[in-house]
């Protein structure tokens, strides 16, 4: 329990205390007054409430809502409790109606034993805010005990010659009750020489004493028996009796007298039984057998006989059981010494029981708050008391708890405390606290008790989804099956329970010829992503999206990640070629002079692939040729260009077929056709091709006349001289006005140079479609690219020379 002395008394103290003491005093001083303020404000006194013992479980005392002015509603809210010292609970609350009744039967006796009044303290708790109320519960006696003697007879003796008023003490009888029930008074039954007297004892107990008021005769009338009754003052009232014999003795004429008629002694409370106590002793001045002295205990109760035993030569008093200070602390022992004749004296011995500290701390929990939830203020977790049997030093307390831990003790009124957080605690730093109350008290050897509280911190949503990564990259390869797994995200939740659980979804982008959810889905459980369709690198070679987790707490709280899908190319698209034109409609030409020197870059292949990448990377390689030893191609830039000189053995027209294939796995590729005319001069392919493109018309001419042949053969052939004459004659007549078109600086532009170097588009190329018209239904068509205007190479005259006549 906490005291306070003054100044002087704490200076004194200082003196003897060892280094621990010191501190632990300090750290009490320093708690008081902090919370002295806090302690008279949170405190009341509520007096007594009384009730009679032996009254029935469940009966009324007092209604808390009424005593404390409260409505019942707020009662409830308050959180009302009722605390008892001990753990054992003699009072319970009715909740719904505010009344306070009697948890149990209470005896009086067995309660307070002889102790008067019989004052049972509790306290009534309330929080929100934290009050006590301090109350006692007085036990009223009732009258359910009878009063009885420990010895069913007495014998007394006395001489003859014992003259009138002689007083003879008696043994009292025991009386459970206490107050106006105990014993009262004594009677005798009638008889002509004795009566009773009642006297009382400093503390109030009543004893008997048998007065002679007549002279003894032993040849009358040797031995007197009585009936002693013990009534006590109940109502109604209650007695006991026993039978008294007093047998007359011949005289003797000393009796014994004590060397103190009172002594006191102290002895500790852990002394061994079978111990010394003390030894008295008696003289008597008679001789013989009178002066033979025995002891004994008289006007002994029950409990001292069984603490107590006197050897009845040496008056040695001993120990029969164990002490204990906090059930007795003082016992008076009446002591009797009788001698040979009958004659006795006696004595009082006084103990007192010195208290040791024997007994260890005690912790009672009043209120405990368990779990409590995170983020909140400074909370209140717990309410208890501690005492400590013991007194003095030995029954101080100092209550304490372990260091670093975001808990404080708060001192209040009759060594009760609080435990209170200091402020708000965060669940996913630590989940749960071990308390350990500590309570020593100021007694040598210092007993402690530990007393440890678990306190559980519940989860509130105040993390959000937190993803593993910041962003992430999903690799796909186009021409995907549909519902492919493209992988997965996740995000962690630091709360718990309900509060961690993770939803996904797809937040949709903002493109406005994209709709996420027939390209993506996800698994809202586990973050899986799976692509719904087939997906073409060249359509959309990379899109983003965002993805939110969203908790299951109230409100809910989510987190966004963007998440970026690359698809990855496959070898899908076959080379396509630019130049020369594959439409199948008119055949492509390149002019090739025959005095070309070997090296002459007679035209370039230019393909273009879809993909990217190595699948993109394309190579040029001659399948076939009509002189295979004449042209080559170079494989990384398709130039075609000529490998020895020309001779005039070579023909004319030079069919070339070229390979371009790309480099994926497994490669594609794509076959080019390309004609090549041999001419000596720029005039002479010129005719050629006249020629060569009226041919179709003579082969469909003569095809038609084979068939027409078939029904007359003479007809056609004669049919067939006239119009070759006719325009053999006319082709010459056109060769003779047109020869001026033919000379090496006409009128084709001369910037249709081939300068890259590569083989693909890296420059800008346009297309020109020239026509010459002749005679008749013949007509000439041929395409020319036009390159941008860039220095010429080597062989750049060449080539220069046969773009301006336009022929492709």
């Amino acid at each position: 329990m906490w005291s306070w002395g003054t100044q002087a008394e704490k200076e004194t103290a200082k003196g003897t205390m060892t280094l621990e003491r010191k501190a632990i005093l300090r750290q009490r001083q320093v708690l008081f007054l902090v919370f002295l303020l806090w302690v008279s404000e949170a405190s009341c006194e509520l007096g007594r409430f009384l009730v009679a013992e032996e009254t029935e479980r469940g009966s009324f005392v007092a209604n808390v809502a009424t005593v404390l002015g409260l409505e019942l509603g707020n009662l409830s809210a308050r959180g009302v409790r009722i605390s008892s010292r001990g753990n054992k609970q003699i009072l319970q609350l009715s909740g719904e109606t505010g009344d306070l009744v009697l948890k149990d039967k209470l005896d009086r006796e067995l309660l307070c034993g002889s102790a008067e009044p019989c004052l049972l303290p509790f306290q009534i708790l309330l929080e929100n805010p934290f009050k006590i109320f301090r109350a006692e519960l007085l036990v009223g006696d009732i009258n359910d005990h009878s009063p009885v003697f420990l010895e069913s007879e007495m014998l007394l003796k006395i001489p003859e010659n014992s003259i009138p008023g002689t007083v003879l003490p008696l043994k009292n009888a025991e009386d459970l009750d206490v107050g106006s029930n105990s014993v009262q008074n004594y009677t005798i039954s009638p008889n002509s020489h004795f009566h009773v007297q009642t006297q009382s004892r400093s503390e109030g107990r009543k004893f008997p004493e048998l007065v002679l008021i007549k002279t003894l005769d032993l040849e009358e009338q040797p031995e007197f028996t009585l009936t002693l009754t013990a009534i006590d003052g109940g109502s109604p009232p209650r007695s006991g009796t026993t039978r008294v014999r007093i047998a007359v003795l011949d005289i003797n004429d000393n009796a014994p007298i004590f060397t103190q008629p009172q002594y006191e002694i102290r002895i500790p409370e852990n002394n061994s039984i079978g111990s010394l106590v003390l030894t008295i002793s008696a003289r008597d001045l008679d001789t013989g057998k009178n002066a033979e002295i025995f002891y004994s205990l008289f006007h002994s109760s029950e409990e001292i006989i069984k603490t107590f035993e006197v050897n009845p030569i040496s008056g040695d008093i001993r120990l029969r059981k164990k002490l204990d200070f906090e059930a007795i602390q003082r016992y008076e022992v009446d002591i009797e010494g009788t001698d040979g004749g009958g004659l006795s004296g006696k004595c009082t011995v006084v103990v007192h029981v010195i208290d040791l500290n024997d007994n260890a701390p005690e912790l009672t929990m009043s209120s405990l708050t368990n779990p409590i939830p995170e983020n909140a203020p400074e909370t209140v977790v717990a309410v208890f008391s501690v005492s400590d049997l013991d007194s003095g030093e030995n029954g101080r307390l100092v209550c304490s708890i372990q260091e670093h831990i975001p808990f404080t003790l708060q001192p209040s009124i009759e060594n009760f405390y609080t435990l209170v957080t200091e402020g708000a605690l965060d669940r996913e730093s630590k989940a749960q606290y071990i308390v350990m109350i500590t309570v020593t008290d100021l007694g040598f050897p210092r007993l402690k008790s530990e007393y440890n509280i678990t306190v559980f911190i519940s989860d509130v949503n105040d993390n959000p989804p937190v993803f593993t990564q910041t962003e992430y990259t999903l690799y796909l390869r186009e021409n995907n099956n549909p519902a492919f797994h493209l992988g997965s995200v996740s995000a962690n939740d630091r709360d718990s329970g309900t509060n961690a659980k993770i939803t996904y979804s797809l937040q949709p982008p903002e493109l406005d010829n994209l709709s996420l959810f027939s390209y993506i889905s996800i698994n809202s459980d586990n973050g899986h992503l799976y692509a719904l369709r087939s997906l073409d690198y060249e359509i959309i070679p990379t899109f983003q999206f965002s993805v939110r987790a969203t908790d299951g707490g109230s409100p809910a709280l989510s987190s966004q990640v963007l998440v970026q899908v690359v698809v990855l190319d496959e070898n899908d698209n076959s080379p396509l070629v630019l130049y020369p034109l594959q439409n199948g409609t008119v055949p492509c030409n390149d002019l090739v002079p025959r005095a070309a020197e070997p090296g002459y870059l007679v035209t370039k292949v230019v393909a273009v692939d879809g993909d990217s990448g190595q699948n993109s990377w394309l190579s040029y390689q001659l399948l076939k040729a009509t002189d295979p030893g004449l042209f080559t191609v170079w494989s990384h830039n398709g130039e075609v260009r000529t490998v020895m000189p020309i001779s005039d053995r070579d023909a004319i027209k030079q069919k070339l077929l070229i390979l371009v294939k790309d480099n994926g796995q497994p490669p594609l590729s794509t076959a080019v056709t390309l004609n090549v005319l041999l001419v000596d001069g720029f005039s002479e392919p010129y005719i050629k091709l006249q020629g060569s493109a009226k041919e179709p018309v003579q082969t469909d001419s003569l095809t038609l006349y084979l068939v027409i042949s078939l029904a007359s053969i003479s007809f056609l052939f004669l049919f067939f001289i006239i119009v070759f004459t006719v325009l053999h004659l006319w082709r010459k007549k056109k060769d003779s006005s047109n020869s001026s078109h033919f000379e090496s600086n006409g009128p084709f532009p001369g910037h249709l140079v081939d300068a890259s170097g590569t083989g693909t588009l890296s420059h800008s190329y346009q297309y020109e479609v020239c026509l010459t018209s002749g005679s008749g239904t013949s007509e000439f068509k041929f395409l020319k690219p036009i390159i941008p205007s860039l220095p010429a190479h080597n062989d750049g005259k060449d080539l220069e020379e046969k773009n301006n006549l336009g022929f492709s």
